[in-house]
């Protein structure tokens, strides 16, 4: 008989806010250190996953899930080896590590964003999505999850980019194939360390209707999420990138 059961089914999941779940050494910031220092307490208490929230390299503008560094700790939890220390450590202990990943977004202080803004021309500028303004305000009436309107214009070059959240945290245009490659090339290389998976946050706003329409209701500003969550092509995109990063060969 086949065994079917699968361990994310069946796993004690432990999720760690890692800012404030153990602070090894005394600056007022949890920390990696501070989490391999508890792996046995946890282990006791039976789980055999870790959920960390976001540890990337972040400005925090929205608690890590604002990421200008994909492949980077957040120096304020430590180093990459430590984050490898922990991973072993878990290992060794029969738990799996899987982490946070913000892809509908990234921070503006991404290498990616920083060159989309500078020219309408630049080779990232197709990474996130900009639009010209209509008679004279938003590309559309969408409202943001943080703000009003879900645009914001760019001086630089005279247009308005997209972002759900914060103004800090412009959506990436999953419409771009390169973007995809990028996002499955991360999710390969953390996959090579040996983590066990993921929780895509903010994974279903990915695919947005086809030409940005306004969304119906009264209002200048909309929230209407018809447009931007659970699009048609949000599974094709996910499909696309399980057969990217975790089918491959």
């Amino acid at each position: 008989m086949i065994d079917e059961r699968a361990w994310w089914k069946e796993a004690v999941v432990y999720q760690i806010y890692p800012k404030s779940f153990y602070d090894s050494n005394g600056d007022g910031v949890g920390d990696l250190p501070g989490i391999i220092a508890k792996l046995d307490a946890l282990a006791a208490l039976g789980v055999n996953v870790l959920w960390l929230t976001p540890i990337y390299a972040s400005p925090e503008v929205d608690n890590g899930y604002d990421i200008s560094d994909y492949q980077a700790v957040n120096p304020k939890f430590g180093t990459m080896a430590d984050f490898e220390q922990l991973l072993n450590a878990a290992h060794c202990r029969g738990m799996r590590v899987i982490m946070d990943l913000v892809v509908n977004h990234t921070s503006d202080q991404h290498a990616w964003f920083i060159e989309s803004r500078k020219s309408r021309d630049n080779p990232y500028r197709d990474y996130y999505i900009w639009r010209d303004g209509k008679n004279g305000r938003e590309p559309n009436n969408w409202g943001g999850h943080f703000t009003r309107s879900a645009w914001s214009f760019d001086a630089t070059t005279g247009q308005y980019y997209l972002h759900i959240f914060s103004p800090q945290q412009p959506d990436l245009n999953w419409e771009n194939p390169a973007v995809r490659a990028e996002v499955g090339a991360i999710i390969a290389w953390w996959l090579a360390k040996g983590i066990g998976g993921f929780r895509l946050d903010a994974i279903n706003l990915i695919s947005k209707a086809p030409g940005l329409p306004d969304n119906a209701g009264a209002g200048r500003y909309v929230f209407a999420i018809e447009h931007f969550c659970k699009e048609p092509r949000f599974h094709t995109y996910l499909h696309e990138l399980h057969q990217a990063a975790f089918c491959a060969p």
